[in-house]
């Protein structure tokens, strides 16, 4: 049997780490087993879902690496959809119920102040032929619930093992609005059909859900997927991410600098049993990827680890990697300048800031004037070499007297403005005899 995964977003906001945690997971799984990536969008939301979604909801997955195999829209699928439901009301497991949104609330408020379970009632399978004409004749449409055996669901989970779910302490879930529009479940478990889904990956927020839908499978005479239910994220100090999870979109991680690969590679083992490690490419990933390794115990993000990771990632990239990127950002000095400063960032865009300490204009910082002054007079013409930085700062030495940090410091801060920073053997070949000499002047250069 060829594996089928999907991930499933609905166009309704930017993918953030959380969601691309279930992309990557199923897409590794896909790669692992020689399986197939089915990207399938859930946007029978038509009020919230936009084309400006799906088009950043592309372009992130893309940006990632996360190619799909299979493409598909909910929305296209009405028919399916639409038959199933049919089906599901010929066999007596899909029924109307009239209730307004204010009757079942104040009938859920009433079974609390009762010490019961809000669990809907089943009042709708007593409405009669006749109450149910007089109701629609009064301008009422039903919505539409599936009939929950009452049984316990039981089924294996890869992660989480053996899970029970009694679907007697739960609602019949509604299926179908009063607008007649498809809620998530239907037309879930239809796709999930059609197009031979294999395995289920996903959040653990979806054991319960997982119940229902088996029934539904069941109901519709379908073989059952595997599931595989992981643990969510939580911050470093173990506080829920739900309300930040907005300021972690992929789009500001990227626009911030972070690599795609600092993504995958932390996201790929949070989790799990083994340790992050960065890795350059998604293939190392997949080779040692294992559903198995994942544990129920919640999973620990913290964005610091990116750039971590994105430190480590830059610093054994070739120029000819980042080549692209530096132009746009307007960064040059070419191999040179790269080699210089990768060790010193930890995004990418922070080149932007070396390149402005070697282009100038900047405005040095004399701390020691008598050092400066020695250093100017000492300096070589060019052109300068990774070699000049030794030479000269062992005459400016002889000539000052000053030694370790009393004649770097002096001499770095003028050059650079900074007290800390890439390698100046690399770093002065870049900025010039020019500008060096302007700059121990005082000078802004």
């Amino acid at each position: 049997m060829t594996t089928v995964v999907r991930f499933a977003p609905s166009p309704t906001g930017k993918l953030h780490v959380g969601n691309i945690r279930a992309a990557l997971t199923n897409y590794l799984f896909a790669r692992k087993t020689g399986g197939k990536f089915l990207l399938r969008l859930d946007d029978t939301d038509s009020d919230r879902s936009t084309e400006a979604f799906a088009e950043g909801i592309y372009a992130d997955l893309a940006w990632l690496g996360l190619k799909h195999d299979l493409f598909a829209k909910q929305s296209e699928r009405a028919p399916e959809h639409n038959a199933a439901a049919d089906k599901l009301r010929a066999m007596g497991r899909l029924y109307p119920c009239y209730e307004t949104a204010d009757e079942l609330d104040r009938r859920r408020k009433r079974q609390l102040a009762q010490h019961k379970p809000p669990v809907y009632d089943r009042a709708a399978l007593k409405v009669t032929a006749e109450e149910r004409a007089d109701l629609e004749a009064k301008g009422r449409k039903p919505h539409w619930r599936f009939k929950l055996s009452g049984n316990s669901v039981e089924f294996n989970d890869i992660i989480r093992g053996p899970v029970h779910i009694e679907t007697a302490s739960l609602s019949d879930p509604v299926l179908i609005r009063e607008d007649g529009r498809f809620l998530y479940t239907l037309p879930s478990v239809v796709d999930d059909i059609d197009f031979k889904i294999s395995h289920i990956i996903r959040g653990e927020d979806h054991v319960t859900n997982t119940g229902v839908q088996i029934e539904i499978f069941e109901a519709l005479g379908a073989a059952v997927p595997t599931f595989a239910h992981f643990s969510m994220l939580v911050g470093a100090g173990g506080e829920a991410l739900s309300k930040r999870l907005g300021s972690l979109a992929i789009e500001g991680l990227r626009e911030d600098g972070i690599e795609p690969q600092a993504i995958n590679s932390l996201l790929a083992k949070l989790g799990t049993s083994d340790p992050v490690v960065v890795r350059a490419t998604l293939d190392e990933l997949v080779a040692d990827f294992d559903l198995t390794k994942f544990s129920r115990a919640p999973a620990h993000f913290d964005p610091a680890d990116l750039k971590t990771l994105n430190h480590k990632l830059l610093h054994g990239m070739a120029f000819d990697t980042v080549a692209a990127d530096l132009q746009r950002l307007g960064v040059g000095g070419g191999a040179p300048f790269w080699e210089a400063v990768r060790d010193n960032i930890q995004l990418l865009n922070e080149a932007r800031g070396w390149w402005q300490v070697v282009e100038g204009p900047l405005e040095p910082v004399i701390e020691d004037a008598a050092v400066a002054e020695a250093a100017r007079a000492l300096l070589p013409a060019g052109p300068f070499t990774e070699a000049t930085w030794t030479e000269w700062t062992a005459a400016v030495s002889a000539k000052t007297g000053a030694k370790g940090k009393a004649l770097f410091r002096p001499l770095r801060l003028a050059l650079t403005g900074q007290p800390h920073g890439p390698e100046m053997r690399k770093l002065l070949p870049l900025i010039g005899p020019e500008r060096a000499a302007k700059r121990l002047a005082g000078q802004t250069a």
